[in-house]
């Protein structure tokens, strides 16, 4: 492989900038380039501009340079570094660079050719590249059970006690859809930018670096707290069939466990998701099959219930605070689902998985977690004391066991324990997926610790993931007699962290949408487009603000004659000023006082794969495939 390097430097007390290419001991202006490399149509050019890696074809040099050079001097965050030029197995394709970015190769960090393949633009890593080992299953099981976990076995028990039945379904409901339009947005970008830190990117780019700051460090340590949570939460699943044991001994199990997986890579964790989502959902749908034979009286002695505990004790509980209280439980249920988005720097062929894994996600939310609600609603009145329990993992206060014993079935509640056990390390096996891929994209962009960016051969975020390991030793505290208050802060760092994600990647979405017609793009350009279009994002993000204004209040009168409790309070909702404290730290550090990015300046051209009509001829819309369209369109 021929390898020609190039320098361009600014110089000037004006701040022009002259540009010079290099090979050894020869110095040449640019544009006598042409001129000296033979063979021009198998070369291409390579610019570092201490951000990301962007390769154009010479014919495409002139234009481009001064994109990368802005007109200020001694910016050291600004100026190109580094240019190579590589010659390459085949001509790559040329075309216009007002249209069509989708061919670019991708150089890896020690300047080898690294393929041609469009959704490799933009994964860029210090030391070695995130590697692309998600197949299309693996998206969608993440899509389909990453989010099926102790929220909704466990945690809907509360929910359930708290604002009844009907409330139940509403508040899953609201939430189940403002999340639908938020996955949609997630992977119109994703498919667009498949870059490495997706919707933390995002933000940054298309609304204001500060925020996406406060988005990207809230995240993560949203997920290295729950590690711990979960971890403890897996250990009290065992006492369910061993009570005597110390709960530190399966703390040590599980750590280890997490361990091991992380050793496989994006790979590990890709195939671990793939078999526990398989038993995640195929426990949702026996249950859904069980719950109908109960409430039809066929097993238990109860005979058929019907919708009787709707009218005894009633469909609804507490009033608006019980409704306000099904949020908060409900974005814990569902959270995780974003990871879809941030799997796209690894994923193989990120322009297929995600739309596909995206519209997974109603079906998800529809069947998953709607039916069983409801069908858990007709079965297990909300007054059940026993529900009192139903916080962490206590699996003998789970409204699907509670469930279960009620109808008399006696081996069934160690199943289904069992299922519950496996939904927590599947959440724990998320938690260290997100906050390391989170954690290192913040560091490539100078917002994080410049070690936490290194990457070994293998694609894995080393120094991350032992962070992350480290945070799990906290579960070790579970055994203490506070571990209760504990646990009950460091979930108050996580509380509200979903919904200011969600708001985000929907306020992204919609400033994408408006830059890109600012800047003269068409939607033809877009290769996969948000069905609900920018109007769906904006409704997203309404209803993102809304559930942030239901949790307030819920978090000042957790009941209708309850008195505001400081502690509570800020337990419930300790996530807004670590946020508006981020979000200030980085506009401090740096000097960036703008609330937002300028439309005509945000930057729609690192990275992109734009649509090329050529990959996929427009289909004839006839009788004879408008099955096929239709599956493509809900599949």
């Amino acid at each position: 492989m021929a390898l020609v390097h190039f320098c361009c430097t600014q110089a000037g007390p004006g701040g022009e900038t002259e540009y010079a290419a290099s090979n050894a001991d020869t110095r040449l202006p640019v544009h006598q380039t042409e001129e000296y490399l033979p063979a021009l149509s198998c070369y291409s050019v390579c610019i570092y501009t201490g951000a990301s890696w962007r390769q154009l074809s010479l014919q495409r040099l002139h234009s481009s340079l001064p994109r990368f050079s802005p007109n200020q001097t001694t910016s050291s965050r600004s100026q190109i570094h580094l240019v190579s030029v590589v010659k390459m197995s085949h001509q790559p394709t040329v075309v216009d660079d007002d249209k069509h970015y989708t061919k670019d190769p991708v150089v890896n960090s020690n300047g080898s050719y690294g393929g041609s393949h469009d959704e490799e633009v933009g994964v860029v890593t210090k030391g070695e590249p995130l590697q692309r080992n998600l197949k299309n299953r693996h998206m969608q099981m993440i899509a389909i059970g990453g989010a099926i976990g102790a929220g909704l076995f466990v945690g809907s028990g509360g929910a359930l006690r708290s604002g009844g039945p009907a409330a139940l379904i509403i508040g899953y409901m609201i939430v189940g859809f403002m999340l639908m339009l938020t996955t949609q947005a997630l992977a119109e970008m994703a498919v667009l930018y498949p870059v490495n830190g997706a919707f933390y990117t995002y933000v940054c780019r298309f609304v204001d670096p500060s925020w996406g700051f406060a988005m990207g460090w809230d995240y993560a340590i949203a997920w290295l707290t729950v590690l711990p949570f979960e971890l403890v939460a897996a250990s009290i699943t065992i006492k369910f069939w061993r009570d005597d044991l110390n709960m530190g001994i399966w703390v040590a199990v599980f750590l280890v466990v997490l361990g091991i997986i992380q050793i496989f890579g994006v790979r590990g964790y890709g195939e671990v998701e793939f078999v526990l989502s398989l038993i995640k959902i195929a426990a949702c749908i026996g249950f859904i099959i069980l719950g109908i034979v109960i409430n039809c009286g066929g097993v238990g002695d109860k005979g058929y219930l019907g919708a009787k505990y709707w009218h005894d004790p009633g469909a609804f509980q507490n009033g608006f605070n019980g409704f306000a209280g099904v949020f908060v439980v409900a974005a814990f249920a569902f959270g995780g689902t974003e990871l879809v988005g941030l799997a796209a720097a690894e994923s193989d062929n990120p322009r297929k998985a995600i739309p596909m894994a995206s519209k997974q996600v109603f079906w998800r939310i529809a069947f998953f977690y709607i039916v069983n609600l409801f069908i858990l609603g007709l079965i297990v009145p909300a007054n059940d004391p026993r529900l009192l329990g139903s916080s962490g993992a206590n699996t003998k206060a789970s409204p699907f066991v509670l469930a279960i014993q009620d109808a008399g079935i006696k081996v069934l509640p160690s199943i289904f324990n069992a299922v519950i056990t496996i939904a927590v390390i599947s959440v724990a096996n998320s938690c260290t997926f997100g906050s390391t891929r989170t954690m290192q994209a913040m560091a490539e962009r100078g917002m994080a610790p410049r070690f936490l960016a290194y990457v070994d051969k293998q694609g894995r975020p080393i120094w991350c993931v032992l962070i992350q390991i480290a945070f799990g030793l906290l579960a070790f505290i579970g055994e203490s007699a506070d571990s209760s208050t504990v646990f009950g802060w460091l979930l108050a760092l996580s509380g509200l962290s979903y919904f200011f994600v969600w708001g985000s990647i929907c306020l992204a979405h919609v400033r994408m949408r408006m830059a890109w017609k600012v800047q003269g793009f068409t939607l033809d350009q877009i290769p996969y487009k948000n069905p609900w279009g920018v109007w769906g994002s904006a409704v997203g993000l309404f209803l993102n603000v809304i559930c942030l204004i239901a949790t307030f209040y819920n978090a000042l009168y957790p009941s209708p004659n309850a008195e505001p409790d400081a502690t509570a309070f800020f337990q419930a909702y300790l996530a807004a000023p670590i946020v508006l404290f981020l979000y200030l730290l980085w506009k401090l550090i740096s000097r960036d006082w703008r609330l937002y990015v300028p439309l005509r300046e945000v930057d729609l051209k690192s990275g992109v794969v734009l649509a090329d009509p050529s990959d996929e001829p427009a289909e004839v819309k006839t009788w004879a495939n408008l099955p096929k369209r239709v599956a493509r369109a809900l599949f």
